[in-house]
């Protein structure tokens, strides 16, 4: 009989199963079903309703044991990604209060403020918990909870996190682990403990409301008899902690020691390493998050990619292959038409009142090929920003692994790696926020059948990279490129003034 795995990653838009061999890696089946964000709401406000996510995990782990022809008793141990920092609101029934505040949500910049005032300003909040308080985190969200529906907020029970949730309803227990804690602002990620002054500067009776924190490689539990049913599983199935996309990404992509780098190309981008101990910026640019396995993730995240890319292709009604053939017929650096790429706001740098941008129209430029490339070129720069960061803060790649939809792209590869100016390689499963989860909950079943094995070990053993996909920087477009980084730079950091005065206008 085989030993099979789950990995399950909850996203944004979508939820995906994979269904693993525990012995080789291999993947045996795969399932997935799509879902968007509640329509009609408020600028800034993103929500989902966490009942849709419980729907498309069932849905897509059926489906990939449906593929895998698995039987029950061969599945051990179940792993959920989940998109960090949404707000999922329980009251003392264990009941969802209200929808699902996301991580692209930003309507709460006035109480990002009022909590770094009350702590004592900004340096104070680093000093508390080694992040700025930013409107993707979780800490502002509750607080609007109370300052915006004090009715709601007054059934408040338990706040839990968005695979958290999910692993409540899989096992009945609330826990959560300091990877995915770490990215609501209320954890001190040098101590992995719940921070008493962000705590108080929302409410003192905020401590009791928060889970108890677990390390990585311990299990949350078992599935529930009546969810095990459901699902096709055993009540037997063992739960991992699980973790945040991002934390259950780098596990996935190997990223288990100092020196790789994760760069996620989706509907945000992020780039990530591994580090032995908390990587801080005094500027709060990095986050400063723990992993899921028991070290630290600096990360910068950057809330515009395929979101950009996604607006022009559906602008002049291409086909993604449409569309990556205009932009490759225009060169690098597109004759300098460049991008602020502040869709959605940004998070790195901290723009939530930004926009969109274009720099460099004329009639030159002004060509449907020129804004496809600037948009793939505009939001990499934009990524860049912060991977240089990282640099600055003592992080050093040798190898950037990339995943995502625009990993998909070979012109964008080669973006990358110009713009980055490192080798640039794909994974040969793509999914790595899923397989990153099963691999997770494998080294959590091993250590709870008494196997030490560390999960370094494990990626070494079972995440392989893409060859034949391999992209080396070209010194032509890398200096091209790092002039129009300086561009973009600039003109970032001189709008940024203009998008304050100016939002009720502008958003």
């Amino acid at each position: 009989m085989r030993t099979l795995v789950i990995g399950v990653d909850s996203g944004t838009q979508s939820t995906k199963a994979l269904v693993v061999n525990a012995t080789t890696g291999q993947v045996c089946g795969a399932g997935s079903k799509a879902y968007g964000l509640i329509d009609g709401l408020p600028p800034g406000a993103k929500e989902q309703d966490p009942a849709t996510w419980i729907d498309a995990t069932s849905v897509a782990i059926r489906k990939a044991l449906k593929q895998a022809k698995a039987k029950p008793a061969e599945v051990r141990v179940l792993g959920v990604s989940g998109q960090q920092h949404g707000f999922v609101p329980l009251n003392k029934n264990g009941r969802v209060i209200r929808a699902a505040k996301l991580w692209c949500d930003t309507s709460t910049e006035a109480e990002c403020e009022e909590i770094t005032g009350r702590v004592g300003g900004f340096k104070q909040v680093i000093k508390a918990v080694g992040n700025a308080i930013l409107p993707g985190f979780t800490a502002p969200k509750i607080l609007w909870l109370k300052n915006h529906e004090p009715k709601n907020y007054r059934q408040l029970a338990t706040v839990l996190l968005p695979h958290d949730y999910l692993n409540y309803w899989l096992t009945g227990r609330v826990v959560m682990e300091c990877g995915d804690a770490s990215g609501t602002a209320l954890l001190d990620v040098r101590k992995k403990v719940w921070s008493s002054k962000i705590i108080s500067a929302i409410d003192d009776s905020l401590a009791k409301k928060l889970p108890s924190l677990i390390p990585s490689d311990e299990p949350s539990g078992r599935v529930q008899a009546s969810v095990a049913r459901s699902l096709r599983l055993t009540s037997e199935t063992l739960v991992s902690a699980g973790g945040g996309d991002n934390m259950m990404g780098a596990i996935g992509t190997g990223n288990t020691e100092p020196g790789v780098i994760t760069a996620s190309f989706g509907t945000s981008g992020t780039i990530y390493a591994c580090a032995r101990k908390p990587v801080i910026d005094p500027a709060g640019e990095i986050a400063a998050f723990c992993d899921s396995t028991n070290h630290w993730l600096p990360l910068l995240c950057t809330m515009n990619v395929t979101v950009a890319t996604e607006l022009v292709r559906n602008h002049y009604g291409w086909s993604h292959a449409q569309f990556e053939r205009a932009a490759a017929c225009v060169a690098a650096g597109s004759d300098g038409l460049v991008l602020i790429p502040y869709l959605e706001g940004e998070r790195t740098p901290s723009v939530p009142d930004g926009t969109g941008v274009w720099l460099g129209v004329n009639q030159r430029t002004s060509q449907p090929g020129h804004f496809a490339r600037a948009a793939m070129e505009g939001v990499t720069m934009g990524m860049n920003y912060g991977l240089s960061r990282l640099e600055k803060l003592g992080v050093h790649p040798t190898q950037i692994r990339v995943t995502g939809g625009g990993a998909n792209s070979k012109l964008w590869r080669q973006m990358m790696a110009d713009i980055f100016n490192a080798e640039v390689v794909t994974l040969r499963v793509g999914e790595g926020a899923a397989y990153g989860a099963a691999l997770q909950a494998l080294w959590c079943w091993r250590r709870q059948q008494g196997d030490n094995a560390s999960i370094a070990a494990l990626t070494d053993q079972f995440v392989k990279l893409n060859a034949r996909q391999r992209t080396t920087p070209n010194a032509e477009a890398v200096e091209r490129y790092r002039q129009c980084q300086e561009l973009q730079d600039s003109a970032s950091s001189a709008l940024r003034r203009v998008f304050r005065q100016h939002r009720s206008l502008i958003v």
